[in-house]
């Protein structure tokens, strides 16, 4: 057993500003995406999956779980990213799993319709998509958010999900999986956040429509709210005084790492949760959220 507040670790952190999105070989200390610890079991064998944002962060640890339960993986990404989605094909490749690349921009939706037709091409099937591509750049006051960056917001974060999943559905069979990443500032906004915030309130309410209209095709609908987790969003997006103190407000005083979030996409997109859709769950070192 593991103490989980001490696992990882604690801030104070050291300050080390980048440009959106980041690069996660340029963050200290790095992030744990389960390379050496997330052993799988098989969970999900045989099947495929898309993972938008899937070069770093959150959807870098789901590509790795997903590859070592069995599934052959798609990651979409921007192009300026293709060194850490490269680096994520190696590791899906090193279990054993087809790795597909597909760089581009989840704002445009004849990228999201195509990236879902070469998954299907190159794997034959779609069984789980995971929507967790996501653009974010805080803004102390409504003044300095952009009218084109508070678009930007929902293009990429609302819309690119709306045209990934739309996409999909055709390809989706009964027990196909949808997972989106929302997060605890959907119902706990941040005012420096207020444009992220907003779209992710959106996530989470498409999760719980969403799962009701695809009920009946026996499609699952689910989504996952991750509090502050140590990903290259962090030094990509927020002041040196913030990055220091990254994770340093939730019980278990310290920001999650990616490893720890990818049991909970397992387990939403796995057989053994027949029964689960319509379900928002918390990653969040015991911060509440109602």
């Amino acid at each position: 057993m593991t103490d989980p507040l001490h696992k990882y670790p604690r801030p104070p952190f050291d300050a080390q500003p980048q440009s959106f999105p980041g690069k996660t070989g340029k963050m200290s200390p790095d992030p744990d995406h389960g390379e050496e610890s997330y052993k799988g079991s098989g969970k999900l064998s045989g099947q495929a999956a898309l993972i938008t944002g899937g070069d770093s962060g959150i959807g870098r640890a789901v590509a790795i779980a997903y590859a070592r339960e069995g599934a052959d993986v798609a990651i979409s990404y921007l192009p300026d990213e293709q060194a850490d989605a490269e680096a994520v094909a190696q590791w899906v490749e090193k279990a054993g799993r087809r790795a597909l690349l597909l760089p581009g921009d989840l704002k445009q939706s004849a990228y999201a319709r195509d990236s879902v037709a070469k998954t299907v091409e190159t794997f034959g099937r779609l069984d789980v998509v995971v929507n967790n591509g996501a653009f974010q750049q805080p803004a102390k006051t409504l003044e300095e958010i952009e009218d084109q960056i508070f678009e930007d917001h929902f293009r990429t974060n609302v819309f690119g999900s709306f045209y990934v999943t739309k996409a999909a559905l055709p390809h989706l069979k009964p027990g196909a999986s949808v997972i989106f990443t929302s997060s605890v500032n959907s119902k706990h906004p941040m005012p420096t956040l207020l444009s992220y915030s907003a779209t992710k309130g959106a996530l989470s309410n498409m999760v719980l429509s969403l799962s009701q209209l695809l009920a009946e095709k026996g499609i699952r609908v689910n989504g996952v709210l991750p509090g502050p987790i140590w990903t290259p969003f962090i030094p990509a997006g927020m002041s040196d005084e913030a990055v220091k103190t990254f994770g340093s407000q939730v019980p278990f005083g310290r920001p999650g790492q990616p490893a720890e979030l990818a049991s909970a996409y397992v387990m939403l997109a796995s057989e053994e949760s027949s029964y689960t859709s319509g379900a928002l769950i918390t990653v969040a070192g015991a911060m509440p959220v109602f």
